[in-house]
């Protein structure tokens, strides 16, 4: 079982209808990781279809470093064939090929743009988090591995864009983030990252929806603001004013040590835990040597 670290609730940060708690841990020791993000940019990792003719649900993945790589639950990869988001958080070791468990977020277009993906630098929704983590964590305690249901995330895909009053020719999710890109750097930029955070709770609309944890600050400050495009498109539908609640994120936080949670095969290195809790969070943690490398909990729809 993983170790439960000790955390902390800082001062809200809000915009508009967007509220966000920066969560502190009392120790940090962040595992030996470059984020995905970065890997990508240098070429250091390398994502592609698994052949020529593409499988929606699986994504090849190399990590030609010689240092972990962090891929995040709910990140968008852009280009081959189609858009995706990650099913679940991946440790990548060095020197390894695998294949990674993804979801089409781009249901109108099957043929090439580029043979290797990018990173978008946004992110998956809360609402988008809670489809996806909902059947996956159903698909990895039953034994099925890390599956989501496809066809509910294109529903959430189709959801969101008319909720957002945008169009898209492909139905993808990333023109819905395009058309509203002025806002979402309006957000990233009136709720900066708060020093020393090693995660964050949102709250939108007066509803707390999803809660993240690292392992340590540096990881919390370079994904800060891509976790910030998926709650903004969040806020961006809501009509209610975000009402911050410390307690109600205290009271999550402890979720963490309380689960209950069950182990599960990480799709690499490390050790995953899934856990549908008290039928109002969707929860995994990824952890390596029994440390939490990132603990989430999603709103159950």
């Amino acid at each position: 079982m993983f170790t439960a670290p000790q955390l902390r609730v800082g001062p809200a940060l809000a915009h508009n209808r967007l509220a966000v708690f920066p969560i502190f841990r009392d120790a940090s020791a962040s595992a030996p990781y470059r984020l995905s993000g970065d890997a990508l940019a240098d070429g250091t990792a390398v994502v592609e279809e698994v052949h020529e003719g593409g499988s929606v649900p699986n994504l090849a993945v190399e990590n030609r470093g010689d240092s972990l790589v962090l891929f995040l639950e709910g990140e968008e990869l852009r280009g081959a064939k189609q858009n995706r988001v990650l099913n679940t958080s991946v440790l990548l070791p060095a020197k390894v090929k695998t294949v990674l468990p993804v979801s089409c977020v781009e249901q109108g277009r099957w043929r090439y743009t580029s043979k290797h993906f990018t990173s978008s630098g946004m992110h998956s929704s809360s609402k988008m988090r809670s489809v996806l983590k909902k059947s996956v964590n159903s698909s990895t305690l039953s034994g099925g591995g890390h599956t989501s249901d496809q066809h509910e995330v294109w529903g959430e895909v189709t959801r969101q864009m008319a909720a957002c009053k945008t169009e898209s020719v492909t139905s993808a999710m990333a023109d819905c983030y395009d058309a509203h890109a002025e806002v979402l750097k309006e957000h990233v930029e009136s709720i900066p990252y708060a020093a020393g955070a090693t995660g964050l709770a949102v709250v939108v609309g007066g509803k707390l929806v999803a809660v993240d944890v690292f392992d340590a600050p540096e990881t919390c400050a370079k994904v800060w603001s891509r976790l910030l495009t998926g709650v903004t498109m969040d806020a961006v539908e809501s009509t209610e004013s975000a009402t911050p609640d410390p307690v109600a994120v205290t009271e999550a936080l402890g979720t963490f040590a309380g689960g209950p949670w069950e182990s599960v095969k990480a799709v690499a290195a490390g050790e995953e835990y899934r856990g549908d809790i008290a039928g109002k969070w969707h929860g995994s943690v990824l952890a390596l040597d029994g440390a939490m490398v990132h603990g989430s909990l999603v709103l159950a729809g």
